[in-house]
């Protein structure tokens, strides 16, 4: 059904053909690049590389990172580019929660995500929905290849305010980085950025709180936000 277009693949099925086959992961990527055509242009790079990741640390912040947004925060989040249309909005939302399969894996990457304080009281939609979206971080939390710390409002100014970024790694080698920026983010593979990056990363780590004081901020931020 596969082959005669009758039927569109699924990730499942890439997978299943994988092992079949014995591809270590051909079939996957594949069927992940072939998703990447509803993503933003200047993203799909990334994309691609992320798939590919043994390890990524990630450092946000304003936003819930990508990787950690529940549907519904996503959509809220897609929604607010200007002049974006609906047909958009759903082709980037399943783009987006296609990116997050890589949590899901049989050997998923090693995950450390860093978050300012600020992201667990911006207002994302109704109260439930940031709640749903709390208690999202929480259950990913419980992941045993997934660290999540956040940096409290006590620290104050910090390097980590100039931006976003994501590193990933690759046995352990930080490779490859994502910056944000307006009217959006790059890519870039140059040793030289990716080691401040890195330095920046250890620094934002620094100031911020142990995991299990994280957890606990977090569910403060959950009780608050359904109150």
């Amino acid at each position: 059904m596969v082959e005669s277009l009758r039927r569109p693949p699924t990730e499942a099925f890439a997978r299943l053909c994988d092992v079949a086959m014995s591809l270590d992961g051909t079939m996957t990527r594949l069927y992940h690049a072939t998703t990447w055509h509803k993503a933003p242009e200047h993203f799909r790079l990334w994309l691609a590389e992320e798939q590919d990741a043994t390890g990524l640390r990630s450092w946000e912040p304003v936003i819930v990172p990508g990787l950690l947004q529940t549907e519904a925060y996503a959509r809220e989040m897609i929604s607010k580019t200007p002049n974006i249309t609906a047909e958009q909005i759903e082709q980037r939302l399943v783009a987006r929660m296609q990116r997050q399969s890589i949590l899901r894996r049989d050997s998923p990457p090693t995950l450390n995500f860093v978050m300012d304080e600020a992201v667990l009281h911006r207002k994302a939609g109704e109260p439930e929905m940031m709640q749903e979206q709390l208690s999202h971080l929480l259950e990913v939390a419980q992941q045993p290849t997934v660290t999540l710390q956040v940096v409290p409002y006590e620290t104050g100014l910090h390097c980590g305010l100039a931006g976003g970024f994501i590193i990933a790694e690759r046995n352990g080698s930080p490779y490859v980085a994502f910056t944000e920026g307006q009217p959006h983010g790059r890519t870039t593979a140059d040793n030289t950025e990716i080691a401040r990056l890195m330095l920046r990363h250890d620094s934002i780590r620094a100031e911020a709180l142990p995991f299990r004081h994280s957890i606990r901020l977090i569910q403060e931020a959950v009780n608050a936000h359904g109150a």
